[in-house]
């Protein structure tokens, strides 16, 4: 079986995304990029995460051909192929429909600096025009709003999360999530002061080293 580690990792985050409330049922998707085999470890189409299995996990190669396994991918591979084509950073890939991260999306706002923990996309979550989920429109929206950052909301759709591995890409789901609350709620209440530019640059600086243990 092709990508072993990286579909059980496909199968571990895919149930991490319902505990943690970034969607619910079969929503989303997850995929892992193999820049050593050169293929795409992939959640499948319309399968709930509870019930997903390794073997459920679609593995495709850098044109979207399936080389193995049953089910049908994700109906959103589209963006992931341009997303893995566009940068060589991105190796891992998450796009949820995360509540207060959609409801952003749908008041088609870009969610500014109004906590720093918005470094984890970069010094904002920039939006993408809405466009048919799963169409080449999308994946061409997505490349054209992302440019370096870590996160694009989706218009009227959900967030899309991306890092060099799993764990990074779903850090920033969820991590977005959380300012995408703190937006909104600050919202309701009046005009949130944002965190200014030059801090961001010191913000997003520290996140270079952010986690990583003295040896």
């Amino acid at each position: 079986m092709l990508m072993l580690q990286e579909r059980q990792q496909i199968v571990d985050y895919g149930m991490q995304l319902i505990r943690s409330g970034l969607t619910t049922g079969s929503g989303g998707n997850l995929s892992i990029l193999s820049r050593e085999d050169d293929l795409i470890a992939i959640s499948p189409s319309g399968i709930n995460y509870h019930d997903m299995t390794i073997a459920d996990v679609v593995i495709v190669d850098r044109s979207g051909q399936r080389v193995e396994g049953e089910l049908k991918p994700s109906s959103e591979l589209g963006f992931h192929l341009a997303l893995y084509s566009a940068r060589e950073d991105i190796n891992s890939i998450v796009h949820t429909h995360s509540v207060y991260a959609t409801t952003i999306a749908c008041l088609h706002w870009e969610i500014p600096a109004v906590h720093y923990l918005v470094a984890f996309s970069g010094d904002k979550v920039p939006l993408a025009p809405y466009a048919t989920f799963g169409s080449a429109a999308l994946a061409d929206n997505i490349i054209a709003s992302i440019g370096a950052y870590n996160a694009v909301l989706l218009a009227n759709h959900g967030l899309v999360a991306v890092g060099d591995g799993m764990s990074k890409a779903f850090n920033t789901a969820e991590e977005i999530e959380l300012v995408a609350r703190i937006y909104y709620q600050a919202k309701s209440i009046g005009e949130p002061v944002l965190v200014d530019a030059e801090e961001m640059k010191v913000v997003s600086e520290k996140f270079c080293s952010y986690g990583q243990q003295d040896k």
